[in-house]
């Protein structure tokens, strides 16, 4: 029997760490540096966190949840996205009673059942960052300065950012109401998929991917021209900070997002990809979702980033370097026997050097062209009466064996 890993996953292999590692790394130093904290939750959460937060009209709760009862017959699902988790920790450990906002990330497994393609995976991985115990509009700006500043460190530069505002409670259903009309007049032009996000959610007849739908909507009504007065005035101050920061954006009236829990400000950072998964990340304002799932009201704000689209996008720009050496030192045997070289592999890992040495019974022939594989830029080769130490473009220089150590650390 030949086992494979399942569809819509995939490994990341040795080769492979050392980009997502600068990835990640350049993520955590990142959100440090603006004053966000890690916070790591479980992988699967009771499935009502997700009903109640995504929608019961979102395409995460009718299409692409991984939903499962346990042994004891309760309902569970594998995290869709990072948001929910968070604003759910953050109620139950009692984080709206410490100063405001906290500020906290993490960098985890996501999972979403939908058609595999090239940068769509059904296990995912993601960066969240959230800000959460704060309506202040700088605070919108702030996180997407984070992100924009992720992507010029990691060298890409064909990005844009799309950015909206979908009012709040106050203004939003009189927009919804003359949306609903709208569409209702033009209901047989409208797709199956358009129909029935009508009937559910108005609003998310801006996610259909129909070019001609799309086209059709350009002549929809749009949100900007139904903000009540507070939500102008906040969008406007999220605009000017970004201006001032150094943030370029454009102005997209149809980006509404695909979670019911978003309101006012919403984002996307769209990539160099030519496909419908050029979205690298994506975020938005959520006053209403912590006050949803049994918090005090709280506004918050965040965003979800995938770390392969990241990538891909590193990739369409020629930004994936060559793999750095695995270890610093490679050692080989000639003609010597005993215990010496499981001693001199550990003095050097304690030293802070990366050391290996063969475990296959290669000849020295064999030996040496491993440590060239390795990477390793020294090599010593051990001989019964001294050691020879080889280093790329320099004479081999013989020394004793008690000597090794201490010619190679200095």
């Amino acid at each position: 029997m030949k086992v494979e890993r399942p569809r819509g996953t995939h490994d990341i292999l040795p080769s492979e760490q050392p980009l997502w590692q600068r990835v990640t790394g350049e993520m955590e130093r990142l959100c440090a540096l603006y004053g966000y904290r890690r916070i790591q939750t479980p992988v699967f959460e009771d499935t009502e966190l997700f009903a109640r937060t995504s929608g019961a009209g979102s395409d995460i709760v009718q299409k692409e949840m991984y939903t499962f009862a346990d042994r004891s017959d309760r309902s569970l699902t594998l995290r869709p996205e990072g948001t929910a988790p968070i604003c759910r920790a953050y109620i139950e450990h009692g984080l709206h009673k410490e100063p405001q906002p906290q500020k906290l990330y993490t960098i985890g497994s996501m999972y979403r059942y939908g058609k595999p393609g090239r940068g769509r995976y059904r296990e995912h991985w993601q960066l969240s960052v959230e800000a959460i115990g704060t309506a202040d509009p700088a605070i919108d700006a702030e996180i997407i300065q984070l992100y924009d500043t992720l992507l010029q460190r990691l060298g890409i530069a064909e990005y844009r950012l799309a950015l909206n505002s979908i009012g709040c409670r106050e203004c939003r259903p009189a927009y919804v109401e003359r949306l609903t009309a709208w569409l209702e007049e033009h209901r047989e032009e409208l797709d199956e998929e358009a129909r029935q996000k009508l009937d559910t959610s108005p609003l998310r007849v801006f996610d259909v991917k129909s070019e001609r739908i799309r086209a059709l909507l350009e002549d929809a009504p749009t949100i900007g021209d139904s903000l009540c007065a507070a939500c102008v005035l906040h969008f406007a101050l999220v605009k000017a900070v970004l201006v001032e920061t150094g943030v370029e954006f454009t102005l997209a009236p149809t980006l509404v997002r695909g979670l019911d829990y978003y309101s006012r400000t919403t984002w996307e950072f769209v990539g160099p990809m030519a496909n419908e998964n050029s979205t690298i990340s994506g975020g938005g304002r959520y006053d209403y979702l912590v006050a949803e799932i049994g918090g005090p009201p709280t506004p918050g704000v965040g965003f979800g980033a995938g770390i392969e689209r990241l990538i891909l996008a590193m990739e369409e720009e020629g930004l994936v370097e060559a793999e750095p050496p695995a270890v610093d030192v490679f050692v080989a045997v000639a003609d010597y026997e005993g215990m010496v070289v499981p001693r001199l592999l550990k003095q050097l890992r304690d030293l802070g050097i990366a050391a290996d040495a063969d475990y296959a019974g290669r000849s020295l022939k064999g030996q040496l062209t491993q440590a060239g594989r390795s990477g390793a830029a020294t090599t010593v080769i051990l001989r019964s009466a001294d050691a020879l130490i080889r280093r790329q473009g320099q004479q081999d220089e013989p020394v004793a064996h008690a000597d090794v150590v201490g010619r190679i650390s200095r």
